[in-house]
């Protein structure tokens, strides 16, 4: 049958094609037609998409916000006005110079950036008593493609942070009958601050810091990240694996800028207790490979990849602040980090700090901090 269909089809178009034309033009010329129509399509059904997304999420807001408690007026406009905080001040205004950042990713003496201060902010306003806002998603640029996800996690943000205060009254058991929404909203967020880190466009936006904020807030608080973490640890992952990558493989003349602003991201992710664990795990892993890497290079001096080099002192200053971090908080057992790891790290420090110290001082440093880290944390 498939043959007869080809066949049916190549006399179908040497009749019909034009004079002047040959078959091979021809049939280019018609493929190309249709893959412009199915193109159509494909775009049409995006924003279909999108809509049903849109619909999703308000349908969501609405089940879960169900009524607000009017009997304490006065609290309860006293609570809105203090829950009304201003968007965090992160002036990400960089310069056009790959060299110059602005002191918001200023490092400190071991070029790490400076500590964040997490908030759990969302705007809140008193149309909250009338309805919950519309969604938008008018989306022209890879930043506007993240206002919808950002809007609506806020949204379900600052409704626990209302149903806590006793304004509100919300179900967030409808978060079971509807685990699509939110995960399919904290994807799309991945996805649009990756396509963001891999080809980031200067200044940076503070909307871009204020929506690793808001995953991060969604991720701590108690009642939602199960739903997060259970539907969407993969894709964390993955998030994660992406941004250590962009950090290695960016050879771009002037990319200190992009890395400090992927780095900064890393450090605030690696911040919460949650995630510090896989992040301190796969930034580990990852200066291990590349020692060994560079050991075996320079024992049979052979070639190796500078960039990479040039890039790894990056995850060698995330790491020893994250490991820092750890040390203080060394009673929280949760900022354990894989056990596995660390003893791989530790199996071979010696032959290749022996080995890499004279050629490699500098690199040598860092990894002779990070493992007074390492064993510092092992005696506590």
């Amino acid at each position: 049958y498939l043959k007869i269909s080809k066949l049916a089809l190549a006399f179908a178009i040497i009749h019909s094609k034009p004079p002047g034309k040959s078959c091979k033009e021809y049939t280019e010329h018609l493929a190309k037609t249709v893959s412009e129509q199915d193109f159509g399509w494909k775009w049409k059904v995006e924003v279909l998409e999108t809509e049903v997304l849109r619909l999703r999420q308000e349908l969501l807001l609405n089940k879960i916000c169900q009524r607000f408690c009017l009997e304490n007026d006065a609290s309860a406009k006293t609570l809105l006005d203090q829950e009304c905080t201003n968007p965090m001040s992160y002036s990400s205004q960089l310069e056009d110079s790959g060299c110059d950042v602005s002191n918001d990713y200023a490092f400190d003496s071991l070029g790490i950036t400076s500590d964040f201060h997490q908030s759990e902010h969302v705007d809140t306003s008193k149309h909250w008593l009338e309805r919950v806002p519309p969604l938008n998603l008018c989306c022209s640029s890879k930043e506007e493609s993240l206002t919808a996800p950002v809007q609506f996690l806020q949204h379900l943000l600052e409704i626990r942070k209302l149903s806590e205060g006793g304004i509100l009254q919300a179900d967030f058991t409808e978060l079971e009958n509807d685990s699509f929404t939110v995960c399919h909203s904290v994807s799309q967020l991945l996805d649009g601050l990756t396509v963001f880190y891999n080809s980031p466009k200067f200044p940076v936006s503070n909307f871009l810091t204020e929506a690793v904020c808001v995953l991060i807030s969604l991720i701590t608080d108690t009642k939602l990240s199960n739903h997060v973490l259970k539907k969407c640890f993969k894709k964390l992952e993955e998030f994660k694996k992406n941004l250590i990558q962009i950090i290695l493989r960016n050879s771009d003349v002037n990319r200190f800028q992009a890395l400090h602003a992927v780095s900064h991201t890393l450090v605030l992710l690696g911040k919460n207790n949650i995630l510090r664990n896989s992040v301190i795990s796969l930034l580990l892993s990852e200066v291990r490979q590349f020692a060994e890497q560079l050991l075996q290079a320079h024992q049979i001096q052979a070639m190796y990849d500078i960039t990479q080099y040039e890039n790894i002192f990056l995850l060698c200053m995330i790491l020893e602040q994250l490991l820092q971090n750890k040390t203080e908080e060394s009673n929280d057992s949760s900022s354990d980090y894989d056990e596995e790891e660390k003893i791989k790290f530790l199996k071979n420090f010696d032959q290749i700090i022996l080995h890499l110290s004279d050629e490699f001082p500098l690199f040598s440093l860092y990894l002779w901090r990070v493992n007074v880290l390492l064993n510092s944390a092992q005696i506590q």
